[in-house]
């Protein structure tokens, strides 16, 4: 079979198990094994496929058309620029989260970059990686409950050079946590343990425990809110990426835990997805 007859029969069998984007899959998964960048495999539409070529090719398109994501099946995960390596230790990062760097870069602009930042429910490390990355002068922590979780973010560090940048550290939210912060960032578990049959496949291969924050999705952002207080400097910010509808309820929260200056933004999708507020 040539590129061309492989990409078109794999696009034909994800859209037959319903697989996303099932064209740009194929082409992803064909580059990966051609060790090629997507775009030149327009250059070789006419090449015939070896078996060796195709044999490792069956195996990852099954897997996929079985739900297994994308980035795991590729080892990596572009975002903000920087490629992450990125497996089932920690969740799969999204464009919400990428979005959200963003918003902080803006941030930690107006101070030049001179903050103390601490993510919290770090994962694979992106969002702290990806500002330690741009601000050079910013003392940047991350914590996770999860130790394969800060295995996986202490590898990305050693991958973009950031090792000597970021302090990892095992807590769950911040009782291990002893500094103040200009800058608190998370991205918690927010899903609700009853809507598990809403999820797609390829989400529920992400861990249990960086998925469900509880009966009602939001408990464990609410804990956030409540302890990240005492941790705030002066006019500190508290930024949280949040659930479907759990926005309205959490910045009332906040309102009553003496926040300021609290507002939402939505993403590129047009939920309501981002939540930030003020403290001291």
């Amino acid at each position: 079979m040539t590129v061309l007859e492989v990409l078109q029969s794999t696009t034909a069998y994800f859209k037959k198990r319903r697989v996303e984007s099932p064209r740009l899959n194929a082409e992803h998964l064909l580059a990966h094994i051609l060790k090629r960048k997507r775009i030149e495999l327009y250059l070789e539409f006419e090449r015939t496929l070896t078996e060796e070529e195709l044999a490792p090719l069956r195996e990852l398109v099954r897997r996929r058309g079985q739900g297994e994501p994308l980035q795991h099946l590729l080892g990596t995960v572009e975002f903000g620029g920087h490629l992450f390596v990125c497996d089932k230790r920690a969740l799969v990062p999204r464009p919400e989260t990428e979005q959200l760097v963003d918003m902080l870069n803006a941030e930690c602009g107006m101070r030049n970059g001179k903050c103390r930042i601490l993510d919290v429910g770090a994962g694979s490390g992106v969002i702290a990686l990806s500002l330690a990355a741009k601000f050079p002068q910013a003392e940047v922590h991350a914590v996770d409950i999860s130790d394969e979780a800060l295995e996986l973010a202490a590898e990305n560090a050693a991958r973009l050079n950031l090792a000597s940048r970021v302090t990892f550290l095992r807590s769950d939210l911040l009782t291990c946590v002893t500094h103040v912060y200009d800058l608190i960032v998370a991205n918690l578990p927010y899903v609700a343990t009853g809507d598990r049959a809403s999820l797609s496949r390829e989400v529920l291969h992400d861990p249990e425990i960086a998925l469900f924050g509880g009966e009602h999705g939001d408990e464990i952002v609410r804990k956030l809110v409540d302890s990240a207080r005492v941790h705030l400097s002066a006019g500190g910010l508290l930024a949280l990426e949040v659930g479907l509808g759990q926005a309205d309820d959490l910045a009332g929260l906040m309102a009553e835990k003496n926040y300021h200056d609290i507002k939402v933004e939505r993403d590129y999708g047009g939920v309501i997805r981002f939540l930030f507020g003020r403290y001291g």
